[in-house]
């Protein structure tokens, strides 16, 4: 069974930034897409970000597209999320998943594994 563990949330200041690392059990070039999405309370999930193993490419949803980056380290299984000029509108808990599907804009429809979740606060 696959596991990702997400690390790095916490507590940052609006304007501030934060680098979320994902963890995964196994290689992760045997998913064709890994990324982040995100849950606010009160509101639905939303894949924010993705990234095609195989090729590299990526996508960003609007909200973050120019503040948010997202990499990977092959040889550590890994998966990274750096966020920059954080708002009040990104807290939310993020999850580190992996796609069935190439990164896209519709990735998010195609959840195969996830994993237990960061909280991100960003204090206004």
């Amino acid at each position: 069974q696959v596991q990702l563990v997400e690390s790095g949330g916490g507590l940052v200041q609006a304007g501030g930034s934060l680098t979320l690392s994902c963890a995964a059990s196994e290689n992760i070039f045997n998913f064709n897409a890994m990324g982040w999405y995100a849950h606010a309370p009160g509101k639905e999930r939303e894949g924010i970000s993705c990234l095609t193993t195989a090729d590299g490419s990526t996508y960003y949803a609007d909200s973050v597209k120019g503040r948010f980056t997202i990499s990977r380290d092959n040889a550590k299984n890994s998966m990274y999320l750096e966020m920059n000029s954080l708002t009040s509108e990104d807290t939310a808990v993020y999850y580190c998943a992996t796609a069935d599907v190439k990164c896209g804009v519709n990735w998010f429809k195609y959840l195969e594994n996830w994993g237990q979740g960061t909280l991100v606060t960003v204090s206004s």
